[in-house]
């Protein structure tokens, strides 16, 4: 670890106080003039570091980008020997997860981006994905899952991603089967799944969960057009709360649900977060919208839902839409 990445490391562990110059350099084993240089260069790089004479110094509370070195301290001692890779900007954190496991990555490994130039949602669609507000991140998986059980994965993505923004924040969301997770009747929250499969033994070789999160609202708000369905868990950033942190405590979750995917009792978790069970919804199939009533989860994450003419069926995939009620 360089000197720049131990300080970063050691400013984020304590972000509450002040530190010498002293107090680093014999820490760290190093000059209080690499001290200086190191401070210089985070600053460059947009950290806001406090100095003050007498004092040392100290990350504002302002200061919230996106590392490693933040989310680390966050992450509990089975987690903390993740790879995870951080950049400033991105394509698509799930496009490199999946580049990264077709290249025989064997470990837990964590993408996060500060900005995603063509972030990706389901079917197709692109996920808004602008610097400073947002945290997208992708884990690269290789549960010991059939394909079947896939949807899974995703299922418990979702309880992991509400668990842990309840847990720092204390928001209560709400989820949209299959993937996505509101505040307040706004979507803050989208997840994509991807899987790779071994055609011969049905199993999955590995699987991307690339989580996507509206933090705070972006400096120039939502594009017009989703400006009536994105929302964000604030509205700026709040004073004691970082991304790192609620990062950290993501990957915390989801590793904890999808490490064991027998264990099945999230799924009760999710149904207690549904916005759609009980409710009358459409159910998108081959293009067409059709009315249905939602029942209930089955064991594997499907949805149950009664069509119109009362036939029970199981949906394992697609869209679902809530009926606006008149």
């Amino acid at each position: 670890m360089s000197t720049k990445q131990n300080l970063l490391k050691t400013l984020e562990e304590k972000r509450e106080k002040y530190i010498s110059g002293e107090q680093l350099a014999s820490l760290m084993n190093v000059s209080r003039s690499a001290i200086w240089k190191a401070v210089k260069s985070l600053k460059e790089e947009g950290y806001d570091i406090e100095s003050t004479t007498n004092k040392g110094y100290r990350l504002n509370k302002e200061s919230d980008i996106m590392s490693s070195e933040g989310i680390i301290p966050w992450l509990l001692p089975d987690n903390q020997n993740l790879d995870i890779i951080v950049y400033k900007t991105i394509g698509s954190t799930n496009q490199e997860a999946k580049k990264i496991a077709l290249e025989g990555a064997k470990k837990i490994t964590v993408i996060i981006a500060e900005e995603q130039t063509r972030g990706r949602g389901r079917m197709g669609r692109s996920f808004y994905s602008p610097p400073k507000s947002g945290i997208y991140l992708s884990l690269v998986l290789r549960p010991n899952v059939h394909a079947s059980e896939a949807v899974l994965v995703t299922t418990g993505a979702s309880v992991g991603v509400c668990r842990a923004i309840q847990k720092v924040t204390g928001i209560e969301p709400q989820i949209k089967w299959v993937n996505d997770i509101y505040v307040n009747g706004r979507k803050i929250v989208g997840i994509l799944t991807e899987a790779v499969t071994n055609f011969e033994n049905g199993l999955v070789e590995f699987i991307i969960i690339g989580i996507g999160i509206n933090f705070k609202r972006p400096e120039d708000d939502f594009p017009k057009d989703l400006e009536e369905i994105a929302g964000a868990l604030f509205d700026k950033k709040p004073d004691t709360l970082t991304r790192n942190r609620l990062a950290a405590e993501i990957i915390n979750e989801v590793l904890n649900i999808c490490g064991d995917l027998n264990k099945r009792g999230f799924l009760e978790e999710y149904k207690s977060h549904s916005m759609v069970l009980g409710k009358k919804i459409k159910v998108c199939k081959n293009n067409q919208w059709q009315s249905a009533t939602a029942i209930d989860i089955d064991n594997d994450g499907g949805l149950i839902v009664r069509n119109e003419s009362g036939k029970i069926e199981t949906l394992n995939s697609g869209e679902i839409s809530i009926r606006r009620m008149d």
